[in-house]
């Protein structure tokens, strides 16, 4: 009964603050940036903040006259707290606009809160496809699965891998991996004999890994989310996998930046596909690397990290073009259709489906400077979603 009331209360407190919300809230713009800076994700978190703050320290503080503000949750990877703190950022704060979401059903949890508020939700990590339909208020700048999976389905059977086995954590985006992998593979002749799924909470890759060994198959193409792969990675090569003549292929998530130099040699070599490498050879991207790499010793950007720096750019460029009136609407307005060049090359947000449109690039794991990058080595330019170009 309690429970009841408390949401009767938040949901009359949202929709009351979705008339204050339009008009300009004083000198202070607040963004609400909610991520999982403890537990299995936690290099999501650490990579996100680091590179919104990157960006405020470059780009100032005050925009369009306002003082921008950064308040910064951790929701631990646990939809039940991302909801409670997007509640309290927008009932309590007075949030512009909540950012971050580490993982899809933590973007999922919050979206209605967002269409209810009328703020816009700016998804920087989570990557399946159907979260920009969860609320016309979200927008998206990180990738989404189909994006990075599509790609590999071409590659695979034009380079001597006929048979590959799936395996993918499961939940949304590991799914929509599986799924968009999969079709193109088998349209392109290739067999997928089987697929496994592996839990997202305390995931043991042993007995899948087995029973693929077993399998035999030419390929594995793997998707797990950002901070997994190094785990994956591991017990791959400790089962001899690789001396058995199965190379491990999947999305950039595997071969994660902020991990990839601990997975140590037994990486070299394998082929991922994805929207961002630290040695991406842009002079854009050069400056950001080093300035991230400066402003965070010992750490690398990877793709979460470009996902906030841009979400960031977003997000300034619509408080400057809105001038901070209309409320959301106003600053969703402003959102959509921004084309730019970003580190991890040209991107724009499409005005219909709000999500992010970019190049993706095939990748090797090589050695550079005695350390180990994801070269890039071919490229699809202006890739939408696929599960939203049908």
């Amino acid at each position: 009964m309690h429970k009841r009331l408390f949401l009767h209360a938040t949901a009359l407190a949202i929709c009351g603050l979705a008339a204050t919300n339009a008009i300009a809230q004083g000198d202070t713009f607040k963004i609400g940036l909610i991520l999982p800076m403890t537990g299995q994700q936690a290099s999501t978190g650490r990579q996100i903040e680091a590179a919104a703050k990157l960006y405020m320290a470059q780009n100032g503080d005050t925009v369009a006259g306002k003082k921008v503000e950064l308040i910064v949750k951790d929701d631990t990877s646990v939809p039940e707290v991302t909801k409670r703190l997007a509640q309290e950022l927008i009932v309590n704060n007075k949030v512009n606009v909540l950012a971050g979401f580490g993982i899809t059903p933590s973007a999922l949890a919050t979206a209605p809160l967002a269409t209810q508020s009328k703020t816009p939700m700016v998804v920087m990590a989570a990557a399946t496809s159907s979260i920009t339909e969860a609320s016309p208020y979200v927008v998206r700048t990180s990738f989404t699965l189909p994006q990075a999976s599509v790609a590999l389905g071409d590659w695979a059977p034009k380079n001597g891998i006929k048979k590959v086995v799936t395996l993918v954590s499961d939940y949304g985006p590991g799914i929509d991996a599986e799924k968009y992998f999969k079709e193109r593979f088998i349209f392109n002749g290739g067999q997928v004999p089987e697929s496994l799924r592996v839990p997202l909470r305390s995931p043991d890759f042993a007995p899948f890994l087995q029973k693929v060994r077993d399998l035999k198959p030419d390929a594995l193409f793997v998707f797990v989310p950002s901070g997994a792969g190094a785990a994956v990675m591991k017990q791959f090569l400790e089962r001899g996998m690789d001396k058995a003549g199965i190379k491990l292929i999947g999305t950039g998530d595997i071969t994660d930046d902020d991990q990839l130099n601990d997975m140590g040699d037994g990486a070299l070599g394998v082929v991922t596909s994805h929207h961002y490498s630290a040695a991406h050879p842009s002079p854009l991207n050069q400056k950001f690397v080093d300035a991230f790499k400066k402003a965070n010793p010992g750490m690398r950007p990877n793709f979460m990290a470009i996902g906030g720096y841009d979400g960031m750019r977003v997000i300034y460029e619509a408080l400057k073009t809105s001038k901070g009136q209309g409320g959301g609407d106003g600053l969703l307005a402003a959102m959509k259709g921004q084309i730019f060049e970003s580190p991890r090359g040209p991107m724009f947000i499409d005005a219909q489906t709000r999500d992010v449109v970019q190049n993706i690039y095939l990748r090797k794991v090589e050695k550079k400077d005695g350390q180990l990058y994801n070269i890039e080595f071919d490229v699809i330019k202006d890739v939408k979603d696929p599960g939203k170009a049908k």
